[in-house]
């Protein structure tokens, strides 16, 4: 790499349509994987391998709260990361890719064992599992400030970042939906749909690592030339952290609206099937209609928060999703066109949950460079996901006791025909569709009102951090 590159690339205002093409790959594994995950894998526990909805809650709480716990030291140990030949966040891509396919694969086995042998195999698999979508998706998300520290092209990158994502989304529902109809044993069913998923996502993740190395490099090599001060300890690190006042806004804009994003798409499969009473392979449909729209909208979305900002981009969305959540919990078996409409507007509001909260961390990362003369994206972005995970294992969890407390009927192994579930359970699968949702949605739109960091002040920030590069070359 020439120094031309390394001196003026990774500052400039524009990425290359191939460099954001090969960044937004990054995300295609992680949300393929993650979306299976969210959709099916309550669902696979309860009827698949028979564990009663309780304790599959509690698999999946252990699991994301292991998953939060690593995400910090993971952001601090690549913020240590040297390499020259790879910079400090693609290593862990590199390495981490296979590993990270092969775990999310084993959770999708039914081994011959008891409830509880099957309750501690997923426990022990999914802490592994998660290690390592953490070893591949947190330094990917911290990668974003590196590309460019543009405020809109930002949001542009974004973009690009959660059409693979929602798309990966998409994707992973149409193969769900050609598998199921395809292959009646339920249970081989989960283990195609995984072996497809997981090879898809590790091609992806590798295509990310070869598209963005230049760019990621000619950032490391400016990066390096600046004086930087001596690297404060972790536990310091995390107070600076959390002394940061936009910081704290943008992880709770983060916790709310992704409370409802994965509350509401683990128990949408229930929904479908239990109170519209429709069929497993109909699930996939509802889906793809969420994320298609979601996907549909992302651009839109990225262009209109240039003309009115991203508040009330943010504020749109969440108030078209709030009335589709409405609009479901009330929905009875047969108003097939009213479901669909309703999924559509929540695909509004999905779109804006998957772009406005990412686009604003960085600016975050920004004015914490101004103030501490240090770049800490991983620290950064370790806690914002450490957060939204401890929320979303506590809302796992209450969904998971919830169903069960309410009389839900987990199937029996071996077993085709799904067990009739008891109005309680019903309008537990209803409460968790509509009113739950919306409370978590409400909260994240009275933080994005107060939330302080304007296209001026990131203006006036980047003002001041170019004057003091200026000085230190």
């Amino acid at each position: 790499m020439n120094d031309s590159a390394a001196d003026g690339s990774a500052y400039s205002e524009k990425l290359p349509f191939k460099t954001k093409l090969a960044y937004g790959a990054g995300d295609l594994g992680p949300a393929i994987t993650a979306n299976i995950a969210i959709f099916f894998l309550l669902v696979f526990f309860t009827n698949v391998a028979g564990i009663p909805a309780g304790l599959a809650g509690s698999i999946l709480m252990v699991g994301k709260i292991w998953d939060a716990v690593n995400d910090p030291f993971v952001g601090f140990l690549t913020d240590k990361t040297k390499s020259r030949r790879w910079g400090r966040r693609l290593p862990w891509l590199l390495y981490g890719a296979i590993p990270f396919g092969v775990f999310f694969f084993l959770q999708w086995i039914v081994p011959p064992f008891s409830v509880w042998g099957l309750f501690w195999y997923y426990v022990v698999i999914g802490l592994i599992s998660q290690v390592f979508y953490t070893v591949v998706n947190l330094p990917y998300t911290a990668m974003t400030p590196e590309l460019t520290q543009d405020y809109d092209e930002r949001t542009s990158l974004n973009s690009f970042r959660f059409t693979f994502s929602i798309g990966g989304s998409i994707l992973s529902l149409i193969l769900s939906k050609i598998v199921f109809s395809v292959i009646s044993d339920r249970g081989q069913q989960y283990i195609v749909l995984a072996a497809v998923c997981t090879v898809i996502s590790v091609l992806a993740l590798y295509w990310c690592v070869y598209g963005t190395r230049d760019r990621v490099l000619a950032f490391e090599a400016k990066r390096i030339q600046l004086e930087e001060p001596q690297s404060l300890p972790f536990p310091e690190q995390i107070k600076i952290a959390f002394t940061n006042k936009p910081f704290l806004f943008v992880i709770g804009i983060y916790l709310c609206s992704w409370l409802g994003v994965q509350i509401t798409a683990s128990i949408i499969p229930y929904f479908v099937v239990y109170c519209m009473r429709l069929q497993e392979a109909d699930v996939p449909t509802v889906m793809i209609a969420v994320q298609g729209t979601a996907l549909v909208m992302l651009f839109f979305w990225s262009n209109l928060s240039k003309k009115v900002g991203k508040k009330i981009v943010y504020f749109l969305g969440m108030i078209l999703w709030i009335i589709a959540a409405a609009g479901l919990y009330f929905l009875q078996p047969g108003q097939l066109t009213l479901m669909y409409i309703m999924a559509i507007m929540a695909g509004f509001g999905v779109s804006t949950a998957y772009l406005v909260p990412w686009s604003m961390i960085p600016d975050v990362i920004e004015l914490d460079e101004l103030q501490t003369g240090q770049r800490r994206e991983g620290v950064f972005y370790g806690f914002m996901v450490l957060l939204q995970k401890f929320g979303l294992a506590f809302g796992l969890f209450l969904v998971g006791n919830a169903l069960q407390a309410y009389g839900f009927k987990e199937a029996v192994t071996g077993q085709t025909a799904l067990p009739t579930q008891p109005e309680s359970a019903l309008l537990a699968i209803r409460l968790a569709v509509g009113p739950l949702p919306t409370v978590c949605l409400i909260a994240g739109l009275v933080l994005t009102y107060f939330y302080p960091i304007t296209r001026e002040m990131h203006a006036e920030i980047m003002m001041k951090l170019q004057q003091r590069r200026e000085k230190a070359e």
